[in-house]
């Protein structure tokens, strides 16, 4: 559900909330940050990027000279994902969750304040 500028789904246990461009094809996000919130407070956060919007934005900065020619691509809490959308996002999202993997592909954030 749309919550302002923010996407939010709600799970059992969590929240997701994703804050894709004004505008945007909610089918056709390929990159975006988010914000995974559970029950008990503990918040972690992530840029979620298609494996294709990583090689355009590469190609970009070959031509400004960014990162080494755009020879690398880095981020603290990046998560390289095949498929664009937030539906095939959110099915990643909810894999780490139920494997608890979230914790190694995002990075915490603090607790939700009241």
């Amino acid at each position: 559900m749309w919550d302002g500028p923010f996407y939010r789904l709600r799970r059992t246990g969590y929240e997701i909330c994703f804050v894709p461009g004004t505008g945007e094809d909610l089918d056709e996000v390929c990159s975006v940050d988010m914000r995974l919130t559970f029950t008990d407070g503990q918040r972690w956060s992530g840029s979620v990027i298609t494996l294709d919007e990583t090689r355009r934005v590469m190609d970009r900065w070959r031509d400004t000279g960014e990162c080494f020619d755009g020879r690398y691509f880095y981020g603290s809490d990046n998560l390289l994902v095949r498929d664009p959308g937030i539906s095939a996002m959110t099915e990643v999202i909810d894999r780490l969750v139920a494997s608890g993997d979230y914790t190694s592909a995002l990075r915490p954030i603090g607790m939700a304040e009241d």
